[in-house]
């Protein structure tokens, strides 16, 4: 199973699902937009089942810290 990786000379340190350069932004983004797995899945061959729900479990992750909004000048 592939995982998620961040390397500043891919994707502009953006994180990845490792050996592409798809970010998992872009699939997180299209699952918040209704899309399924198997439709992500069809947009991008190249990914795995797997490669999606990493991307989740990614994003619950980083959803678990303390964030805190405020103002800006």
């Amino acid at each position: 199973m592939r995982k998620i990786i961040i390397d500043p000379d891919i994707c502009n340190g953006q994180p990845v699902i490792e050996g592409t350069r798809i970010t998992v932004s872009t699939v997180i983004e299209f699952l918040s937009a209704g899309d399924s797995v198997d439709d992500v899945l069809a947009g991008y061959p190249t990914l795995t089942r797997d490669d999606v729900l990493a991307c989740l479990a990614y994003s619950a992750r980083l959803m678990k810290h303390s964030f805190e909004v405020g103002a800006v000048a």
